[in-house]
């Protein structure tokens, strides 16, 4: 019984490996990509909806990638906006007994079975994170990236939350608990933006695309291009 398990164990090893390798290779010549989260629950037609794929159709004409979670809802409307513009449109899908049905607007789909593999994908790829009314995996992405650059294991990046309604009690509590009761510090609230307007979600983004295009060419040795648009992750 002990060496079946240590068998299943070591087999699991490999296929996280594996997810690792693809999406690596897959990945590799993304640039200045987007992350875009939210609710697979929220219906075609809906504001946020709507607003997603706004938001994604402005990124795209701005020369940017969108990657999502692959889904419905939020990121089926992401997913939508950017290919509509002919933008390169990712989803980075995963396996669940409910809910996640691959949408339709992926030109490059992925398969994960294990989430961690999945949110190195998201972190090690985009520039940038827009987090729509969502749940508890939204939130999760959003604390996941928040906690990352707290504790400088990945660069800063703009952590834009979109729908002041939805989310001002979250970031109000932060504030009047977290930051009151000293369980954070007050230039961290800093790496939090908070936006109803998909313009400034443009805005945000294209001033830190600005920076880091030009820290990337002032750290490459003369004659070499190098490979930027990506926020290396520590992994």
């Amino acid at each position: 019984m002990i060496e079946d398990l240590k068998g299943d164990e070591s087999w699991r090893m490999f296929r996280i490996m594996s997810e690792f390798i693809e999406g690596f290779d897959k990945l590799a010549q993304v640039q200045f990509a987007v992350s875009i989260f939210g609710s697979a629950r929220v219906e075609p037609g809906s504001v946020y909806y709507n607003a997603a794929q706004s938001i994604a159709s402005l990124l795209a004409s701005e020369g940017y990638t969108i990657i999502t979670g692959g889904g419905s809802g939020i990121m089926e409307a992401a997913n939508k906006g950017a290919w509509l513009k002919n933008s390169t449109s990712i989803g980075l899908n995963i396996e669940l007994p409910a809910e996640q049905k691959p949408n339709p607007y992926q030109s490059l789909e992925l398969e994960f079975r294990y989430f961690f593999v999945r949110k190195v994908m998201f972190i090690k790829y985009s520039i940038g994170y827009v987090c729509l009314p969502g749940g508890f995996g939204t939130m999760d992405e959003f604390f996941e990236a928040l906690t990352l650059m707290q504790t400088h294991k990945t660069r800063r990046m703009p952590l834009i939350l979109f729908g002041s309604e939805y989310w001002s009690g979250l970031v109000e509590w932060i504030k009047t608990k977290a930051l009151a009761d000293k369980m954070i510090d007050p230039d961290e609230l800093g790496l939090i933006s908070i936006t109803d307007d998909p313009y400034e979600v443009v805005a945000i983004m294209n001033r830190h695309r600005d920076r880091n295009q030009c820290k990337s060419s002032e750290a490459l040795p003369p004659g070499q291009s190098g490979r930027r648009g990506t926020l290396d992750y520590e992994t």
